[in-house]
């Protein structure tokens, strides 16, 4: 990463969330123990009027996200690795592309990356169409449905517009190496070979 940029991965699987109020109170000291049991004699909120089964497995995801830090992290690029979940039903292909869309449309950077082989979906042309885009050509597939595509948002006469960055991948071939723009004039090699090959050696798994 350049100076003053750092990554972060984010990996979303397990849709299961829980309420931890012992780890709570047992980080409080004595004196917020005790505001802690004031407020409830306080206050007690009433009973849920009701509760509502949901579906969280349409937010899977596995993400690398690049923040610039100005003070506070800025987030300049993402890296998107599709799961099989992000494939399998219309909710979740278009929650996908919808959240790559968001992306591209406030500038930042964006990188996808589908080697799921057990579920066919083009999750590029699913982002083509959230950003509304007619194009024919725009609507890019690759002849063995997996592949990688680097997006840079970019204004030119005050025309916004997503220069592509498209490959096509095949089992037993190499990674490509794919650009991830982090402004107009940065980006920053992403080495897919590379880093797939660093994952395995450190999971202990064979590439």
């Amino acid at each position: 990463m350049p100076e003053d940029y750092f990554a972060e991965s984010e990996i979303s699987l397990d849709p299961e969330l829980e309420i931890d109020v012992a780890a709570l109170a047992d980080t409080l000291s004595g004196q917020g123990r005790a505001l802690l049991k004031t407020k409830r004699r306080t206050w007690t909120p009433s009973r849920p009027k009701f509760s509502m089964k949901v579906d969280f497995s349409h937010l899977e995801g596995c993400e690398v996200l690049v923040y610039q830090d100005l003070g506070g992290a800025e987030l300049r690029g993402a890296i998107g690795l599709i799961s099989p979940g992000n494939k399998d039903r219309t909710v979740s292909r278009r929650t996908f592309a919808a959240k790559g869309a968001g992306y591209l449309r406030r500038g930042i950077g964006l990188i996808i990356v589908d080697i799921v082989t057990s579920r066919s979906a083009n999750l590029h042309k699913e982002l083509v169409d959230a950003l509304d885009v007619a194009s024919t050509r725009a609507a890019w597939s690759a002849p063995s449905g997996l592949y990688a595509v680097a997006y840079r948002p970019v204004t030119r006469r005050k025309a916004p517009s997503v220069e592509v960055w498209p490959e096509a991948l095949a089992l037993g071939k190499s990674l490509p190496v794919l650009p991830l723009w982090l402004a107009l004039d940065l980006c920053v090699p992403v080495r897919l070979d590379e880093s797939y090959l660093a994952t395995c050696q450190s999971l202990r798994i064979s590439a």
